[in-house]
């Protein structure tokens, strides 16, 4: 069954749930589907990726958020979609009483949060999250795991001798402070290891960044810190990911990524990593705990990892490749479409 699906942006700027957005666009498309994202016209960065992707898309005005949620509502309640996609609280919120509406939570609503999200879902076809961990805490929803697309690596080329890495935003609870002292304990211990950040503080106080900056300089000559590179750069310099968040992850998309590039990684046992990587992983050390993450990354930088990391990959084409994204997104989507409005 073909439909006319709208996906609704939360923001301009991409975070993890717009990039989400536009791989629902992607897959959606590929499924058949007559797909449009309506996202803010400034910034400008969701609807320049979903048009340069070939979706057609809709530049809502709105100088501000309240502005562009009151764009975005009478945009929405002009639409012949089918179904209308919101991507996140925003959208969601600014659209509560219309038809036809799925809500794609990406985070665990809290505080205020959840009371606009138990507003938000008012009359909703349904609430879909990113895994069972979130939808343990958000009852009634439906899970839909995320998934992300292939990295293109190398990795059986040279790279320096036991280089860690950071890919993802620098902020607090991603655990860089945790990860910069893991790593001061591992150089104490007498271990001749590099770390290699990439990422920047976006949507970070100001006042976090600096200090996060600081702490990260601080390693001197021990660091490579390289801004914004592209996953495949990343993969292929580095020995051992390290993702170390200290809030609840809602899915982990880092980590799935790690899989498809066939990177031996360690994470936190933050949120819903530990879902994502598997409960057999060995190397997934507590989360806020420094010494626990320098103990478990000594103990990865040890190990033999090519079964590991074969087992790794497999489990990311069966569970979080495009492939298996697209099956259960077209499952979900049938049942939507036939699906009774309720609250």
């Amino acid at each position: 069954m073909n439909a006319r699906i709208a996906f609704l942006s939360n923001q301009g700027e991409i975070g993890g749930g717009e990039v989400m957005l536009l791989a629902l666009a992607e897959a959606a498309r590929d499924l058949g589907h007559e797909v449009v994202v309506a996202a803010p016209e400034q910034p400008a960065d969701v609807v320049e990726a979903a048009a340069a992707g070939g979706t057609e898309v809709v530049a809502v005005p709105g100088r501000d958020a309240r502005s562009y949620a009151r764009h975005l509502r009478a945009w929405a309640r002009r639409s012949d979609a089918d179904l209308l996609w919101c991507n996140g609280l925003r959208p969601a919120f600014a659209t509560v009483g219309l038809a036809k509406r799925v809500v794609h939570l990406h985070q665990i609503p809290q505080g205020r949060t959840a009371v606009a999200a138990r507003l938000a879902r008012r009359g909703c076809r349904a609430t879909v999250v990113p895994s069972h961990h979130v939808g343990e805490r958000v009852p009634g929803s439906i899970v839909l795991e995320n998934w992300v697309a292939p990295v293109a690596t190398a990795r059986e080329g040279e790279r320096q001798a036991l280089t860690l890495g950071y890919l993802g935003r620098l902020s607090p609870d991603k655990g860089v402070d945790v990860l910069v002292a893991a790593v001061r304990r591992l150089l104490a211990d007498g271990r001749d290891v590099r770390l290699l950040v990439a990422g920047e503080a976006r949507f970070v106080a100001p006042g976090a960044a600096a200090r996060i900056h600081a702490n990260i300089a601080d390693l001197g000559e021990r660091v490579d810190h390289r801004g914004w590179i592209d996953r495949a750069t990343f993969f292929d310099a580095v020995n051992l990911a390290v993702f170390p968040s200290v809030w609840s992850e809602p899915f982990g998309l880092v980590a799935a990524e790690a899989m498809a590039a066939r990177c031996p990684f360690v994470v936190s046992d933050a949120g819903a990593l530990p879902e994502v990587v598997g409960t057999t992983y060995p190397f997934v050390a507590r989360r806020g705990d420094a010494a626990s993450l320098a103990e478990t990354i000594g103990r990865a930088l040890d190990a033999e990892w090519h079964d590991l990391v074969e087992d790794s990959y497999d489990r990311w084409q069966s569970q979080y490749s495009p492939e298996a994204g697209r099956t259960r997104l077209g499952a979900l989507i049938d049942s939507l479409l036939t699906k009774e409005t309720a609250t």
